[in-house]
C-alpha cells in the first residue's frame, strides 16, 4: 500500500465501510456499485478503498474492541491504518481533524491486546468457539491467519481452446508472472493482480478464474464424454463450465439453479468456452419437476450446496460478520434436502459429489454421514483415489479437505458417492 493517503481516498473508504457495516448486502456487490456510481475514481484510489475496506473487515473483531463497537466508519479505517497498516501518527496527522488528532495519540497510547478467542482470530465468538472445537485452538488460529490474508487469484484453463504451458508461455512473454498451480492440472495461479477482463485469452475463453479447490471439485465428479451430467446449484456456472470441458462439449450436461439472475450471467461464459452441451433450467426448489423427470437417469451429479461460505473468508470477509447461528441451522437442512433430491437424479453405478467451500462439520462430514445412515443403496468412494486417477497427487483422506492454509486454496470439502442399487 502506498503510504500517502489523501482525503479523498480516506473519505470514500469511510463512506463505502458505513454502507458495508450494516450488512445488508454483500461488500464485493457495495464496492462494485460504488465504483459504477463514481466512474471518475481513479484506480489507485479505488485500490485504497477496497483495500480499507476488507483491512477493516479482516480485522474488525479485534479493532472494534480496541475502539469501541460505536465508533463510526472513519475512525475504523484510521485504526486499522495506525493499528494493522502501521502507519505512523505524523503520516497519519494530514488527514486528522484536532478532534481525530487527540483521539488518535489516546488509541496509540492505549496498548489494547485480545482478551478472547474471538478477537485473537477476529471471529464472532460463536464461530471461533465451534471451530476451535473442531479444529484444536492452535490449527484454529493458523488458519484464521491465512483467512486474514487476501486470496489468490487463480485462473482455470479451457482444455477445449488452450493448453496450460502454452498460456504460461504466453504470459511470460507479457511479463505476467504466473506458475502452474500445487494440484490442479488446469490451474494457473498469479503472483500479483491482472487486468483480466481485457485480456485476450479470457475475451476467448481461454481461461476462466477459478479458485484451484473449486477446479479439484470437477476433477471429483470426473464426467467422461458422452454422459448425462447435472450439476445441481449451477450458479453462475463456474464449475459448469469446467465439467463441460473434461466433457469435451458431448453428452448433455444439466445446470440447475433456483435463481434465473444467475443462469444468465452463466450463458456468455458458457458461450465465450465453446460450450455447446450445456442446458440451464431454473428450478423453482430441489424436488421440481424437472428434475423428477430425470430421476434415475444421470451418470454424475455434483451438488455444490449453498452454505455459510465461511471457507471463502480470503476473499469474503464479511460473511463472518453476516451469517449466524440460525442461518446455519437453517442451511443444514436446506442442504440435507438438497442432497436428498439430487440422489434420486443418479442411475445405479453412478457418482454423486456432495460439496461445499464451508468449513463447519455439521454442514459438511455431518450431512453426508447422515445421507449414508439413510441411504444403503449409495457407498463412499475415497476422494483420494478419484484424484489419483486423474494423476493429482493429494489425499485428505477419505472426504476431500482443503483450507488456505495447508493448501493454498478456498476452504473446500467434497465427498464422492457412488449409487449401487
Amino acid at each position: 500500500m502506498t503510504t500517502h493517503i489523501t482525503p479523498a481516498q480516506l473519505d470514500a473508504a469511510a463512506d463505502v465501510l458505513d454502507e458495508v457495516l450494516r450488512f445488508q448486502a454483500p461488500a464485493d456487490s457495495i464496492l462494485s456499485a460504488f465504483f459504477r456510481a463514481n466512474k471518475r475514481i481513479g484506480g489507485r484510489d479505488r485500490a485504497f478503498v477496497a483495500e480499507a475496506v476488507y483491512g477493516v473487515l479482516r480485522n474488525l473483531r479485534q479493532i472494534q474492541a480496541a475502539v469501541g463497537e460505536s465508533v463510526r466508519a472513519r475512525k475504523l479505517v484510521l485504526a486499522w491504518l495506525l493499528r494493522v497498516e502501521g502507519f505512523s501518527q505524523r503520516q497519519l496527522a494530514p488527514l486528522l481533524s484536532k478532534n481525530e488528532a487527540d483521539w488518535i495519540v489516546e488509541l496509540k497510547a492505549s496498548g489494547w491486546s485480545p482478551t478472547t478467542l474471538g478477537e485473537r482470530v477476529n471471529m464472532p465468538e460463536w464461530l471461533a468457539g465451534r471451530l476451535a472445537s473442531q479444529l484444536g485452538e492452535a490449527r484454529l488460529i493458523e488458519l484464521a491467519q491465512a483467512f486474514n490474508r487476501p486470496g489468490t487469484l487463480d485462473l482455470r484453463v479451457n482444455p477445449l481452446k488452450a493448453e496450460r504451458e502454452a498460456v504460461l508461455a504466453q504470459f511470460a512473454q507479457e511479463g505476467i508472472a504466473a506458475s502452474a498451480s500445487p494440484y490442479s492440472p488446469l490451474g494457473i495461479r498469479l503472483d500479483g493482480k491482472l487486468a483480466l477482463q481485457k485480456h485476450p485469452l479470457f475475451l476467448d475463453g481461454s481461461i476462466e478464474v477459478q479458485d484451484e479447490g473449486s477446479q479439484l471439485l470437477g476433477f471429483l465428479v470426473a464426467p467422461k464424454r458422452g454422459e448425462m451430467v447435472a450439476d445441481f446449484c449451477a450458479g453462475a456456472g463456474g464449475k459448469t463450465l469446467l465439467l463441460g470441458a473434461l466433457m469435451r462439449s458431448t453428452g448433455r450436461l444439466y445446470a440447475f439453479d433456483v435463481s434465473e439472475k444467475r443462469l444468465q450471467k452463466a450463458r456468455p461464459r458458457l458461450a465465450r468456452a465453446g460450450l455447446s452441451n450445456v442446458h440451464p433450467a431454473a428450478i423453482d426448489h430441489e424436488n421440481d419437476a424437472r428434475i423428477k423427470r430425470l430421476a434415475g437417469k444421470m451418470d454424475r451429479v455434483l451438488v455444490d450446496a449453498p452454505c455459510s461460505g465461511f471457507g471463502t473468508l480470503r476473499r469474503n470477509p464479511d460473511l463472518k460478520w453476516r451469517q449466524s447461528e440460525t442461518a446455519v441451522a437453517e442451511l443444514t437442512g436446506k442442504q440435507a434436502s438438497i442432497l436428498d433430491a439430487a440422489a434420486k437424479l443418479v442411475k445405479p453405478g453412478g457418482r454423486l459429489v456432495y460439496a461445499t467451500c464451508s468449513l463447519l462439520n455439521e454442514e459438511n462430514d455431518a450431512i453426508v454421514d447422515a445421507f449414508l445412515a439413510a441411504h444403503p443403496g449409495f457407498r463412499q468412494v475415497p476422494a483420494s483415489e478419484v484424484l489419483a486417477q486423474a494423476k493429482i497427487a493429494l489425499d485428505t483422506g477419505e472426504r476431500l479437505h482443503l483450507d488456505p492454509a495447508t493448501h493454498g486454496t478456498d476452504g473446500f470439502f467434497a465427498a464422492v458417492l457412488e449409487r449401487i442399487a
